[in-house]
């Protein structure tokens, strides 16, 4: 027990309470109605999240009491098993707010895609860490995206977009495992095309890849004879795709996505509608100025102004509330996790506890980035948690699997050499 006490790692546990603690000090903030009351009743949603933190604790000695290997070797059955659960959704599922995302327990509600992070997780660590995977083989790529997309595609169906903007975060461990660079400067060139055809229209964003194009061929003159068919091949690809993107986005998109996209673009303004969540996110961070109104003063959040403010807008009460230097520190102590994580998975023994570490790395990171822009303003509204701070049980509980998994996986791996 001495030698398990002295192998965890307790730096990131110490960084996971800061955000769990200071998470629920938000909480009831926005959720306080000015009327002292107990901090643990679970009428109240500070309540009930005092509660969930609770549970979290019983998860992690849960986490903690299973041999290192459990992991490893069940982690195909623990990743069917969430297929499963999220397939039982479209059966027994509790649709709100036009996603049927939940299992409904009485007042309580369970979201297993918080939950299939980690199992994907763990089936993708367990399938690379294979000695004879080899990720330059096309085939054993395929394979993986398959292990990815087979979650991501039931969870997109709910239809739950924001959760599957998070599969992307995959792509980290993969280039960390041998996956071309390629891939993903494809991804980002796809996304700035799509971006830039809604804001400049095709025929602009054609024509300014074919100039970048010209430009690449005459600072190149030298290799431009072995690269010229691929510059072409670009140019048609990306000239295709643009002319594509308003078919997409007009047909295959949902009003209320397209609404997000163009007033996230400047191309239109709603402050009463559909921008109204984030217009007055925007409002209550810029009246906390540097060091915010103070801890239950935020007028913005005791006014309600902010919709959901306790669950994904979370991070705008900080702002208001604590101002630049809180909304600082949490970006600190975030940026210090994912950093911390990422050197304690360059120290693992073996692959499939490195791999998994940087599944949980990319998760955390896609989370954090998505949630904090979206919150900003630079960035649709996609329902994206801020892990460890935003309230609900599935999103505290399946966030404290992920990353308590890999703390485990890390102790095992420092007893060991001891």
């Amino acid at each position: 027990m001495k030698k398990f006490i002295t192998a965890v790692d307790w730096l990131s546990i110490f960084l996971y309470l800061i955000l769990v603690i200071f998470g629920w000090m938000n909480i009831y903030s926005a959720s306080y109605s000015g009327e002292a009351g107990d901090w643990f009743d679970v009428d109240q949603i500070y309540g009930r999240q005092a509660l969930f933190i609770g549970l979290s604790f019983v998860l992690i000695i849960f986490i903690f009491s299973l041999e290192t290997k459990f992991y490893e070797r069940f982690s195909s059955v623990i990743y069917l098993g969430s297929i499963a659960s999220l397939l039982g959704l479209f059966v027994f599922g509790k649709t709100i707010s036009g996603a049927t995302a939940w299992y409904s327990f009485g007042s309580f509600g369970l979201q297993p895609s918080e939950f299939a992070k980690a199992a994907t997780a763990l089936a993708l660590s367990k399938y690379l860490s294979d000695i004879q995977v080899d990720m330059k083989s096309m085939e054993n790529q395929l394979r993986a995206l398959v292990i990815i997309f087979i979650p991501a595609f039931l969870v997109l169906i709910q239809p739950d977009p924001g959760s599957f903007l998070v599969y992307t975060a995959f792509l980290f461990p993969l280039y960390r495992e041998g996956l071309s660079s390629n891939y993903i400067l494809f991804l980002l060139t796809v996304i700035l095309l799509f971006i830039a055809t809604l804001l400049m229209g095709a025929l602009y964003v054609s024509l300014g890849v074919l100039l970048l194009v010209l430009l690449l061929l005459f600072f190149n003159r030298k290799k431009r004879r072995k690269r010229y068919s691929r510059y072409l091949l670009f140019v048609i690809g990306a000239t295709i795709f643009s002319f594509s993107v308003n078919y997409i986005f007009n047909n295959l998109f949902k009003q209320h996505h397209r609404d997000r996209f163009n007033i996230v673009l400047g191309k239109e303004v709603d402050n009463r509608g559909i921008g109204y969540n984030t217009n007055q996110s925007e409002i209550a961070i810029g009246s906390g100025e540097w060091f915010g109104k103070g801890w239950l003063q935020g007028t913005q959040t005791k006014g309600n102004f902010v919709p959901e403010q306790h669950t994904d807008y979370i991070f705008s009460t900080v702002g208001e509330e604590w101002g630049f230097v809180g909304t600082s520190f949490v970006v600190l102590v975030f940026t210090c996790l994912l950093i911390r994580l990422i050197f304690v998975a360059e120290r693992q023994r073996t692959k499939f506890s490195r791999i998994y570490g940087y599944c949980v790395v990319g998760i955390l990171f896609v989370h954090f980035a998505v949630n904090i822009a979206m919150v900003l303003g630079i960035f649709p509204t996609v329902g994206i948690p801020l892990p460890f701070f935003s309230y609900g049980g599935s999103g505290l509980w399946g966030f404290t699997l992920l990353l308590f998994i890999f703390i485990k996986l890390d102790s095992t791996r420092l007893l060991v050499r001891t």
